[in-house]
């Protein structure tokens, strides 16, 4: 069993209310499925989780207030190994491997301390090229898998530790359509609420993985009033509603975050001792690239300076990935992957930093439709809780309110945060000749038990070469 506890959603985040579930008793869950919504002083944000299994018992009501770490739910989750396995029937944890519950049971060793591993791209043998995580190769060689036949569903197409597993699962199960009358892919809770309102599964359109029938399915044709033979069925009756939450005014919501922001702040001032640096960098080269670039392209698809900026970010972190990562239990804790926090201001007031998923391995066309989404979602409240907690370092770009240089502070367990300001005409001498630049200030705010000035101006410097050459990013 494992068990589902209210996470923290940021450093100032003390405890959070059940808001609604997504899921009833006897459901399956597959790793990243948003199973239920907590309202925090910063919104209501979708849970996900990161377990494979089903939902035993709910212990929280929708309504709730509970601190972090509390217990909300029990998974029953794929430790049963075969025996689990064969029971699944076709729900999610049947697509996994017996490889792949027993790393559950018995993982692998974790890769220790240190710089981070990254994503490998070799050639596949038909003209393209394979993004593979190392993890993903090595399990490839582990179940047999050939990894040029593997579609990868990760960042760039990268193919991923559950592509492998599941191309491994695929091949060991065939699935049978129901046109071959010999076998239905469908949960045992949707099993039985149509045995209950004698829906015929033969009949039920299945949206879940590989096709699988989940609950909605069933409900979705017992709404619809559904005949099998004279016998009508009823419509489902309609799913409970969250329970109502009392109203939150205006200014409890601004009250609220403006306490979460100096929480935060107040920790990050006392436990972090900060370090600045600034460089100015010249981005002429940048803005007559992006204009000449923007020219080919419809207003919703052009570029803006700021996905060039994050782009610019991701790849000098490659070059010094030690201000990539957390400081936690007194030590710095390189991240492999790159998930960079851009600050959003909210209409209502406050600051939110989710964050934009392998940074790195994005086209600045992918960075930009983000980027997009993100604030979107952000400011309709729309945001899964994995953007909140995975963000290994923060970008804040002031620069269309006129700011011209930005003093962040880090918010932990990151150990930096990089600052962008307005790109301002000014003065530029290089190699002896004088003229007018557009000069940007960036700025970092560094963690000085995780790095020191030296490598946080190696950084600084990076991110100068990178913009100067835009159209390698």
């Amino acid at each position: 069993m494992v068990e589902f506890c209210m996470p923290s959603l940021g450093a100032d985040m003390e405890a959070g209310t059940v808001y609604d579930w997504r899921v009833q008793p006897g459901d399956p869950v597959r790793r990243g499925d948003v199973i239920a919504s907590v309202e925090t002083d910063k919104g209501i944000i979708d849970v996900e989780i990161f377990e494979y299994g089903m939902v035993e018992q709910i212990l929280v009501e929708a309504g709730t207030r509970v601190p972090v770490g509390a217990v909300l739910a029990v998974i029953r989750s794929a430790e049963g190994a075969p025996a689990l396995l064969r029971q699944a029937q076709g729900r999610p944890v049947a697509a996994m491997t017996e490889a792949a519950v027993a790393e559950k049971v018995h993982p692998l060793p974790q890769r220790p301390s240190g710089l981070p591993g990254r994503i490998e791209v070799a050639p596949a043998g038909n003209g393209r090229r394979l993004k593979v995580s190392p993890a993903a190769r090595k399990r490839a060689a582990e179940l047999g898998v050939d990894l040029s036949a593997v579609q990868g569903t990760g960042p760039g197409e990268a193919v991923t530790l559950e592509d492998v597993e599941q191309a491994a699962a695929t091949a060991a199960r065939p699935v049978h359509t129901k046109a071959e009358g010999e076998h239905i892919r469908v949960s045992p809770v949707a099993r039985r609420v149509a045995e209950e309102m004698g829906i015929d599964l033969g009949a039920v359109e299945g949206t879940g993985p590989r096709g699988a029938i989940s609950r909605a399915d069933v409900e979705r044709v017992a709404a619809g009033r559904s005949v099998i033979g004279e016998k009508e069925v009823r419509a489902a009756p309609e799913a409970a509603a969250p329970a109502q939450l009392p109203p939150k005014t205006q200014a409890d919501f601004q009250a609220g975050m403006r306490r979460a922001i100096a929480a935060a702040m107040s920790r990050s001032n006392r436990d972090i001792p900060h370090y600045y640096l600034e460089t100015h960098i010249d981005m002429s080269h940048a803005l007559d690239w992006l204009e000449a670039e923007n020219l080919n392209r419809p207003i919703k698809d052009r570029i803006l300076p700021a996905a060039l900026l994050i782009k610019a970010v991701a790849r000098a972190l490659g070059d010094v990935p030690e201000l990539n990562g957390y400081w936690l239990d007194d030590q710095l804790q390189v991240q492999e992957a790159i998930h960079i926090g851009f600050a959003i201001a909210l209409r209502q007031g406050g600051l939110v930093t989710p964050a934009i998923h392998h940074a790195d391995l994005k086209s600045l066309d992918e960075l930009m439709a983000a980027l997009r989404d993100l604030i979107t979602r952000t400011r309709s409240g729309g945001l899964r809780s994995s953007e909140l907690t995975d963000t290994t370092i923060t970008v804040t770009n002031l620069g269309d309110t006129g700011v011209e240089k930005v003093y962040g502070v880090i918010y932990p367990p990151q150990v930096a945060l990089v600052g962008f300001g307005k790109v301002t005409e000014q003065v530029w001498v290089e190699k002896g000749m004088m003229g007018i630049r557009p000069v940007l200030s960036a700025t970092l705010a560094g963690d000085h038990r995780a790095t020191d000035g030296r490598r946080g101006g190696q950084f600084l410097d990076a991110l100068n070469e990178y913009l100067q050459e835009p159209e390698t990013l």
